[in-house]
Order: structure tokens, then C-alpha cells, then sequence
């Protein structure tokens, strides 16, 4: 089946088995690697993409569903120079991650809080970051870089120039297979210690 769709502001068309999931076409037909897999059950939260600006679990979304949606990944973050978002930098800076397999999950995550929220509380992006699993950081610098970001944007007015384009929240036509973060956690919540 063909489909259509615009990822990280380029368009593309596939050519793909209708059971693929949306994690395995962008990993394996369009090479967007950074999109992980941990769990294949929606639980970690390592194939959080946004689909139309808001967050879906990759692996639970088949491709057929995006088709002739906009697709955002961690790969379309950076500015077309290599210039870091502020959420990337704030993640080294303030040491956000450790091995990295959660990162670009919890990076499109707070992606998706920092579109819909201007100051998110330490409490808020606790909530919403509690669909992403981390075993290695402990959260705090998560929770510090998001936070950090924020502020970042904050000052500097809005967020630097993109690949793709920054989405408002909507919905689309297209079946979601998430809710907030904190909806789409099954299972016991991880800490976030404040």
C-alpha cells in the first residue's frame, strides 16, 4: 500500500505492508533511526513521535494511519545548521540522559508539554513525562531540563527555526493511539522524585 505523509517537513511516499507499524516505516523505509523501540507495547514511551502535533506511541500506530498526516520525529528537531533545540541542549546541560535510549521519546514528549504549555510547573512535566521510562537517570535531570527549555524559550520569545514546522495542537482525521502522557502509561508509574 502507498502511502503519503510529511516528515519533518519533507514529504514522503512509501511503499508498505499494512500491519508495519509507524515506528518500523520511519526506522526502516525512510532510515529515521532515532525513533526506538523498546517495550512494542506503548508502556516506555521510546517511539513517542508527534502525528498533526500531538504525541502517539509509534509503535502501536500503523503507517497506514499517518498517511497524508505530518509526522515529527526527534531527527527534526535541530535547525537546518545543526543548531540544537533548546530541549537538546537543556538534556546535556542539565544531564537529562545517561545511555540515551529514552531520550528521543522523552525529548518529543516535552516537545509536545512545551508546545501546549508556556511555564509547566515541576509537577506538570513530572505528570507528563510519567508515560516515558528512564532506568537510568532518576528523572531529576529530566525534569530540570524540561524546565530549563521552557525558560529558554520563554526568554528568547519563541522557538528557533526548525526543519518542521511547529504544530498546534490538533486533531485529525487520522485514529490516535495516545491521550496525554500520563494517559497513556499503563502500568505502574515510574517515580519522578521533586
Amino acid at each position: 500500500m502507498r502511502i503519503e505523509l510529511t516528515v519533518n517537513g519533507e514529504r514522503a511516499t512509501i511503499d508498505i505492508e499494512p500491519r508495519k507499524t509507524l515506528a518500523d516505516a520511519l526506522r526502516e523505509d525512510l532510515g529515521l533511526t532515532g525513533t526506538h523501540l523498546g517495550c512494542e507495547h506503548g508502556v516506555c514511551g521510546a517511539c513517542t513521535v508527534l502525528v498533526d502535533g500531538g504525541p502517539v506511541r509509534a509503535c502501536l500506530m500503523f503507517a497506514v494511519q499517518a498517511d497524508g498526516s505530518s509526522v515529527t520525529t526527534v531527527e527534526g528537531m535541530a535547525a537546518d545548521d545543526g543548531t540544537l533545540h533548546p530541549l537538546q541542549r537543556a538534556f546535556c546541560d542539565r544531564h537529562g540522559l545517561q545511555c540515551g535510549f529514552c531520550t528521543p521519546g522523552m525529548l518529543m514528549s516535552a516537545l509536545d508539554l512545551l508546545h501546549r504549555e508556556v511555564e509547566p510547573t515541576r509537577e506538570r512535566i513530572r505528570e507528563e513525562m510519567s508515560g516515558n521510562i528512564c532506568r537510568c537517570t532518576g528523572y531529576v535531570g529530566i525534569v530540570d531540563a524540561v524546565e530549563e527549555a521552557a525558560a529558554e524559550i520563554n526568554r528568547i520569545g519563541t522557538e528557533p527555526a526548525h526543519e518542521c514546522p511547529v504544530h498546534e495542537h490538533q486533531e485529525s482525521s487520522t485514529q490516535r493511539t495516545s491521550g496525554t502522557q500520563a494517559e497513556v502509561a499503563s502500568g505502574p508509574e515510574p517515580s519522578f522524585p521533586g
